[in-house]
């Protein structure tokens, strides 16, 4: 005991502690061996009696922005390379100090040779749950997808970019549910300034324009468990629906085009959130969606917005309410 109180003494001494100070330096040569690392501390799997605050279970705990090149497939089923924000979390049970970080990323580089659908992710998932040895997972891939367009008279090509996303889902039963994400970025043209300016023009013989504005819609869909649907399709239904999303190379004889383009289809957010709504519950392949416009109004000094959703049970809400994300 004795001995233990005077070593105790010494190591508090300053002159004891400055000679015996850890030398700032980087060990370049130095290999961690299997011996070496089994002495590291291991924080994050201490007892529970180390949590911090209260005892009581996450719902959501992970790694958010991680980039990596992924491949996609197109609806050609060519393989398209894109890079891509990965955000990827897991439940936490009470009594557990927190979760291997690194072993999200690990799991995620399992499959970076791989070509990645909707599908694919419930691998992933699995695979997630059990490293982490958790009971829930999910994962969010951001990512440009690039479509060559034409233009309307012209026909010169160029490329189109479309914010996407690929999201699943794993619950504590092992159900996986797979939804896209995609964004559409149209014109609309106001039926209501259209009609005052026809109406100026046949009665007072006034030249005038009617206002229209870029808008974008963001469609969030859950695919069914065994259909596939590509970001071509959700394009195309996004097409089909509105009819005016913004050129990429125009010539004038295209400007024109779009111009007649704009007045055969005007639309009010009202329509627009109705057409696409009866666009994607036609597809018997999307079990059920959300869907956001916004028409960043040039009459207005604010925008207008509208969220409409299929309403199914235990599905979308119509909640949204990140309009600002879809500033275009």
């Amino acid at each position: 005991m004795e001995n233990a109180k005077k070593e105790t003494q010494t190591r508090r001494n300053p002159a004891f502690c400055a000679q015996n100070a850890p030398v700032p330096r980087y060990e370049d040569g130095f290999k961690a061996e299997s011996d070496y690392i089994s002495t590291l501390p291991d924080v994050q799997n201490a007892d529970k009696n180390s949590i911090s605050g209260a005892n009581v279970p996450i719902m959501q705990v992970g790694m958010h922005n991680f980039k990596m090149p992924l491949k996609f497939l197109t609806k050609d089923c060519e393989v398209r390379e894109a890079e891509a924000s990965v955000t990827a979390t897991v439940s936490l049970a009470a009594d557990s100090k927190g979760i291997n970080m690194s072993r999200i990323m690990r799991v995620f580089y399992l499959f970076a040779d791989r070509v990645f659908t909707p599908d694919l992710l419930e691998e992933v998932l699995v695979k997630m749950k059990e490293q982490l040895k958790t009971s829930r997972a999910r994962i969010k891939i951001d990512f440009n997808y690039p479509i060559l367009q034409t233009s309307l008279r012209s026909n010169l090509k160029a490329w189109q970019y479309y914010k996407c996303s690929y999201e699943g889902t794993m619950d504590d039963l092992d159900i996986f549910r797979k939804f896209i994400v995609f964004d559409f970025v149209y014109s609309s043209a106001c039926p209501c300034s259209s009609e005052l300016s026809e109406h100026a023009r046949r009665t007072r013989n006034v030249y005038c324009v009617p206002h229209s504005q870029r808008s974008k819609a963001r469609i969030s869909a859950e695919i069914e468990g065994s259909s596939h649907v590509s970001i071509e399709d959700m394009h195309a239904i996004c097409l089909e629906a509105l009819h005016t999303e913004t050129q990429t190379m125009v010539r004038r004889e295209d400007e024109q085009a779009f111009a007649e383009l704009n007045g055969a289809y005007v639309k009010f957010i009202e329509d627009a959130t109705r057409l696409l709504y009866a666009g994607f519950d036609a597809d018997k392949r999307i079990k059920d969606f959300e869907i956001a416009c916004i028409h960043l109004e040039s009459l207005h000094s604010h925008d207008a917005v509208g969220v409409i959703c299929k309403g199914l049970p235990g599905g979308f809400k119509a909640d949204f309410k990140d309009f600002g994300d879809l500033l275009c």
